[in-house]
């Protein structure tokens, strides 16, 4: 075990608050136990490990987040394991030679907080830098079985504004149009939402143009645009 992890597990038992675990884990749904460590307090921790703990090339910030994520016992080990790629020393580190390991992640995360974390910080900014390489890998995320990949290729451009690939963001949503998910509906709203602050116009037809959105993704799609 990387001396890093083994730091991040002690902190997490010293930090741990066995009355807000199970509130935690009965809030998040989760199936995996919580130590009960708030975010504040996880970011803090992350900050020391990085301090005490720097790491000298992306082979070993793969290793570390690797070992947080595989061996968890507790689920903020693999928030610490997210945190810790998304730390400000090591986020550019990350390629698209990433995303199998991130899509791992997404599937066996197998959560929507995992899920919008990994896409927002990872994927997403992947897919900005890397559009050629990255673009083919969503869209057959977009028809996967599994339901986080198909998230994650609706919500992939939340932060790409202006920039959005349209005929991408058309694609995921369409392909998922028939689902019955709530959090693929949710997505396909956010999504269109979060469009609708840059190109209102486009994303009132796309709602037009689409009369079997389900009225969750139809709400949030209109919700900022006074319809």
């Amino acid at each position: 075990m990387l001396p890093i992890v083994e730091r991040a597990r002690t902190g997490l038992a010293e930090l741990a608050d066995p009355v807000a675990a199970p509130q935690m884990q009965r809030y998040m749904k989760s199936e995996m136990p919580f130590r009960g460590v708030p975010k504040p307090a996880r970011i803090q921790l992350v900050r020391t490990l990085v301090a005490e703990h720097p790491l000298p090339d992306t082979a070993a910030l793969r290793t570390a987040a690797e070992e947080l994520w595989t061996g968890a016992r507790f689920r903020e080990e693999r928030y610490l394991a997210l945190a810790l790629v998304d730390h400000s020393r090591y986020r550019r580190w990350p390629d698209p030679s990433w995303v199998p390991l991130l899509r791992d992640w997404i599937v066996t995360g197998a959560w929507w907080d995992f899920t919008d974390d990994i896409t927002s910080r990872r994927i997403g900014p992947l897919l900005r830098a890397h559009a050629a390489q990255l673009t083919p890998v969503l869209r057959a995320w977009a028809t996967d079985e599994d339901r986080w990949l198909r998230r994650t290729a609706v919500i992939s451009q939340l932060g790409s504004g202006a920039a959005t690939d349209l005929d991408l963001l058309r694609y995921a949503i369409e392909a998922n149009l028939g689902d019955p998910d709530f959090f693929l509906r949710k997505g396909i709203g956010w999504a269109l939402r979060q469009h609708a602050r840059v190109d209102p116009a486009w994303v009132r037809e796309f709602v037009a143009d689409h009369p079997e959105l389900s009225p969750l993704s139809r709400r949030e799609a209109l919700k900022h645009l006074g319809e």
